[in-house]
């Protein structure tokens, strides 16, 4: 099911900087990381795709990916001195560039994250507008924009598993918007990517993270990105 684009999507958000994609939508892929990772980051290694590549510093790129891993809004004033905070806070950051990759689209950002023992690789795209769409995480193939509520279930590739998590999903009486799997091998884990209408319950959450075929279960309410 395609996402369908609001006004605001058009129009584009209040932000901080010059373009919404290299402002507001790097903000959005870094506090949607955050989300995934489970807090603000110790350490970041950050690389820059494409067009990124070659304009993160001129367009305020580079300090916009640290404002959202610290969690700023796009419309955050801080953002204009998020090196400066970064630094201060203790988030030990790398930032690297690859200019020409055919395989990945023109504005796309690869964040590496440490927290503690926990650890992810999230790949974004920044697709105008303040529009973004998450497009693995962990190597898995995602593809969601992060704007409405999310689970990310990493399980055993076992058969009926996604009937099972639909129907869970259904008693909480939410619409599944879009819902993708994908897998690294036949009978691998399998990562499961659901957007929903609504929100689902803490203990739903509780019971799907039970089950002994679940590995991982991530849940990124519907907030402001």
């Amino acid at each position: 099911m395609a996402n369908k684009s609001s006004v605001f999507d058009m129009i584009g958000p209040v932000m901080i900087g010059p373009s919404s994609s290299h402002t507001a939508g790097v903000v959005r892929i870094a506090r949607a990381a955050i989300r995934i990772l489970g807090g603000i980051p110790d350490e970041a290694v950050v690389t820059f795709y494409n067009s990124f590549a070659r304009t993160y510093e001129g367009h305020g790129s580079d300090r916009a990916i640290l404002g959202g891993l610290m969690d700023f809004q796009t419309d955050d004033p801080r953002i204009k001195n998020a090196i400066e905070l970064a630094q201060k806070s203790n988030l030990k950051y790398t930032f690297k560039s690859i200019g020409n990759s055919s395989v990945h689209h023109p504005n796309t950002i690869k964040l590496n994250l440490k927290k503690g023992n926990d650890q992810i690789e999230v790949v974004g795209e920044s697709l105008g507008g303040g529009v973004i769409n998450i497009a693995e995480v962990d190597g898995f193939v995602a593809n969601f924009s992060a704007q409405a509520h999310t689970l990310i279930i990493k399980a055993d590739d076992i058969s009926g598993a996604i009937a099972f998590i639909s129907s869970v999903i259904a008693q909480e009486k939410t619409n599944i918007a879009t819902m993708s799997v994908s897998r690294k091998g036949k009978n691998d884990l399998a990562c499961h990517v659901i957007e929903m209408d609504s929100g689902i319950r803490e203990t739903t959450i509780a019971y799907l993270k039970s089950l002994p075929w679940v590995k991982q279960l991530i849940y990124i309410p519907d907030i402001d990105l």
